[in-house]
């Protein structure tokens, strides 16, 4: 997890010492929210949404990558570059709408965990729930970040699941193939729904703040305890993260591609376009393509939620921590950072809570992507203020083509939200 050695030749060698934050964001983009939603977008759509995975690709990458190079360059987090780029009461919006929308998704993938624990030793889903809960909010802040990171990125190697999942299925690859490279455009409003919802999952604002800290907490690791120790980044470190963020993006949207074909070649072909719970999506699965395939499905939940709980809680945490210069990071003592470690600890608790209020999980996961949909081109605005102040990034901003990839995404999200409230 180490920043990379310059006398490090072997590209194979380099190429795998790199990831590490990249990945880590990457595999957390494809949470039990993602499964859920790419779950429902195969179901309703079949194959019409391939085309998305790829096409979103380049633009995740280059919101992430800027995100990064924010982190490493200033060597501060998301918050604390917005905090100088505008009025603190716009950000403590955004915090609080952070907050929210990732509590929602944390109390409906710890829902979605349980239930696919329940399913597979008939334990009552609500103990697993409690136990999941509790154990993530301990682990987090038990364990440092170098620990944390570690166990994430190889938490990442469960997503393999969904592609495995996907061949068993047995796919007509002619359809497929003319899915993917001859993009459908919506034409109704669930149409429009799905792609808003598809894009919120994908461009996902925790994921913009949890980037840009985990490059700090890099830093910190290195012992670059100060700030003016962390400011600026040489070419071959933004090269390496580039390299690292670039991976794991692909990686995030081939497991997303794969789960669509799923769905699609299973779900919608048995004309099962209604998926109401994440337990119902994987028991349906069985009979369609198999018990291993069933297995994959609901052992993938769980894996990926592991990773995904603590990169939502924690984004929340370092957003408010950056908001009001609290004391921040995983590597920091419990009470050396108290408020921030009782935001993450909150968001979980509240999480829990959710799952005895009976509320649907897949609804709520489904929703939250769309409210993320509609909120991140707003947070987009902002990153690229930032991203192209050259006083802020300390005249290393972002490059102009990431600037107008970033620019299309936030203009295209902006048009996708509006056509869905227009139709």
């Amino acid at each position: 997890m180490a920043k990379k050695k310059p006398t490090e030749s072997n590209f194979v060698r380099r190429f795998f010492s790199n990831l590490g934050p990249g990945l880590i964001t990457g595999a957390a983009d494809d949470d039990p929210s993602g499964i859920a939603t790419y779950s429902i977008a195969g179901a309703q759509m079949g194959t019409d949404m391939l085309w998305t995975a790829f096409i979103t690709w380049p633009f995740m990458a280059c919101v992430q990558f800027m995100c990064a190079r924010i982190g490493m360059v200033t060597g501060m987090g998301l918050g604390d570059a917005l905090r100088r780029k505008g009025p603190p009461w716009l950000l403590f919006g955004g915090a609080l709408g952070l907050l929210a929308a990732n509590t929602i998704n944390v109390g409906s993938d710890l829902s979605g965990m349980a239930d696919a624990a329940g399913m597979l030793t008939g334990i009552n889903s609500h103990i697993y729930v409690v136990i999941f809960g509790v154990g993530i909010a301990y682990a987090t802040v038990r364990f440092r970040y170098h620990q944390i990171a570690m166990i994430m990125k190889w938490l990442a190697a469960v997503l393999f699941a969904y592609v495995i999942t996907a061949f068993l299925a047995g796919p007509d690859w002619g359809r497929v193939l003319r899915d993917t490279f001859i993009p459908s455009l919506p034409r109704n409003h669930a149409a429009w729904e799905n792609l808003v919802a598809i894009l919120g999952t994908t461009i996902s604002p925790y994921l913009f703040f949890w980037q840009a800290s985990q490059e700090v907490e890099e830093e910190k690791a290195m012992g670059r305890r100060l700030l003016v120790q962390r400011e600026h980044a040489t070419k071959r470190e933004i090269v390496d993260r580039g390299i690292d963020v670039g991976a794991g993006t692909f990686f995030s949207n081939v497991v997303m591609y794969f789960i669509i074909l799923t769905t699609a070649l299973t779900l919608h072909k048995h004309g099962i376009k209604d998926i109401e719970t994440s337990k119902q999506a994987a028991e349906a699965l069985r009979p369609l393509a198999g018990t291993f395939a069933y297995l994959l499905y609901t052992f993938g939940i769980i894996g990926v939620g592991f990773l995904a709980i603590p990169t939502l809680a924690g984004s929340a945490a370092y957003a408010f921590a950056e908001t009001f210069s609290w004391q921040e990071g995983l590597d920091e003592p419990f009470r050396g950072a108290l408020p921030f470690y009782a935001v993450l600890i909150f968001s979980i608790l509240l999480g829990i809570g959710m799952d005895f209020l009976n509320i649907n999980p897949v609804k709520a996961l489904f929703w939250t992507a769309i409210i993320n949909g509609v909120l991140a081109p707003f947070l987009l605005v902002g990153v690229l203020t930032a991203a192209s102040d050259r006083k802020l990034m300390e005249d290393q901003p972002s490059s102009w083509l990431s600037r107008i990839a970033v620019g299309i995404i936030t203009l295209a999200m902006f048009g996708a939200a509006a056509a869905m409230f227009l139709l």
